[in-house]
């Protein structure tokens, strides 16, 4: 009950035909320059939306989802396997991405990700998740700049080599703040909830923006991240035949 008393939907914020798909919790009024301004839609989940039915998710126009594989040097999502195979048999463009923990060196991570994520079949770049953690139990470290992107670079090396393919950037506005990471060579997938990233990441390119962690999308429990692709549909598709190999 509190579930469909809650349930609004994006119509200020999303395209007519999405609004019609996707709802939020908690949504935002970004203004003209908001998701409206974007066709392409994804989402990126990780075990925390349990099973997911992919069917729905493909029918529901979601064009894409980025899935949490692994974490620091030892940590796999328990339903990343599931997500990985179900994403591609009802054919949604699905790439891995990776949570950086940093009290484990960079290589450890880098090949702790390629031994769990297959380079064979066709996906989406791979994605490294770059934010503080100050909930962690085992790691709270916040290195300064400097050594944050020289372990970033590390990671991006080693994971590029094997799959052929530079990894996307994923960070957060005090990470990036604190950091510096906007100079690392990376396309960025930035995280932007309550203003648009011109605002919030002045300057900076991207080519993917998650615009809420409430996202309503059938298919998916609970709240989901929900993303848009910054371009046309016409150049979604050119850039999805670069890089969904």
């Amino acid at each position: 009950m509190l579930r469909a008393l809650t349930f609004v939907f994006l119509l200020a914020a999303l395209p007519a035909s999405a609004a019609e798909r996707f709802g939020d919790y908690d949504p935002v009024d970004f203004g003209f320059r908001g998701p409206a301004a974007y066709p392409v839609h994804g989402i990126d989940v990780a075990r925390f939306q349990n099973e997911i039915d992919w069917r729905r998710v493909k029918l529901s126009g979601v064009a894409f989802a980025f899935i949490k594989a692994t974490e620091g040097g030892d940590l796999k999502d328990p339903q990343f396997d599931r997500n990985w195979q179900l994403a591609a048999r009802e054919g949604v463009p699905r790439g891995a991405y990776h949570f950086y923990y940093f009290c484990t060196d960079p290589e450890i991570q880098a090949r702790w990700f390629i031994r769990n994520v297959p380079r064979r079949g066709r996906a989406l770049p791979p994605v490294l998740d770059l934010e503080w953690n100050p909930f962690s139990p085992t790691c709270t470290t916040r290195p300064p700049g400097a050594e944050v992107r020289r372990q970033v670079r590390i990671f991006l090396d080693i994971v590029e080599r094997h799959y052929g393919r530079r990894p996307i950037i994923y960070t957060t506005p005090d990470f990036y703040k604190q950091t510096g990471i906007g100079a690392v060579r990376a396309e960025f997938w930035l995280r932007s909830v309550a203003r648009t990233p011109d605002l919030v990441y002045p300057g900076q390119p991207w080519a993917f923006w998650q615009y809420t962690g409430t996202g309503i999308v059938p298919g998916v429990e609970a709240g989901v991240d929900i993303n848009v692709f910054r371009g046309s549909s016409a150049e979604w598709d050119r850039w999805l035949r670069r890089n969904h190999r």
